[in-house]
């Protein structure tokens, strides 16, 4: 079974953070997850995010996720998989240097990413994505092409695979990216 680190922080969409970390566990993988300046214990707060016939998703506070791992304590060394849930906790964890290196780390290695929503805003920052068939939330769309990547666009409830990563655009979509990413796993 892999050991999947998860890189998540405050305002994280609160399905793509449950769903895949408590999924993935019940598969019998290990699952680490961590946010910059805190420790195993300490907890984030999470999102919700609706789509209820507006222009764009709603949004409401979800729960507290207790985090099991400090984040100045991991060696991605140690790491089979990463995983990149969305919401708007990728708006600020892009900004810090030492998640970007993290995420160039499971590139260059060649080891299985998945990464949902908004969650490829990581990735554009961290300058990985050139070349890749990639899908995301749609309002993520011209960063993405900006970092080279071809967009995909996908119904909600779909994923794709490009060599080692997997994307989808929304939380519907957690059947097609867990299955795609547990083959790469």
């Amino acid at each position: 079974m892999a050991k999947v680190l998860m890189i998540t922080g405050d305002f994280v969409e609160d399905y793509e953070n449950m769903v895949p970390f408590q999924a993935l566990m019940a598969m019998g993988h290990h699952v680490d997850a961590i946010c910059p300046e805190k420790q195993a214990g300490d907890t984030i707060v999470t999102s919700i995010h609706d789509f209820e016939g507006q222009q764009t998703y709603t949004e409401k506070r979800g729960h507290n996720f207790s985090l099991n791992a400090t984040f100045s304590q991991i060696n991605v060394l140690d790491y089979g998989a990463l995983y990149l849930p969305g919401g708007r906790a990728p708006e600020y964890l892009r900004l810090n240097s030492k998640v970007i290196e993290m995420i160039q780390h499971f590139v260059n290695t060649d080891k299985p990413i998945a990464s949902i929503c908004h969650g490829p805003q990581l990735l554009t920052a961290a300058g990985v994505l050139e070349g890749k068939k990639v899908s995301a939330y749609p309002a993520c769309r011209p960063e993405i092409e900006m970092a080279g990547a071809h967009y995909i666009e996908l119904p909600m409830d779909a994923a794709i695979t490009h060599g080692k990563l997997v994307t989808a655009p929304a939380w519907p979509a957690h059947p097609a990216m867990l299955k795609q990413f547990v083959a790469l796993l």
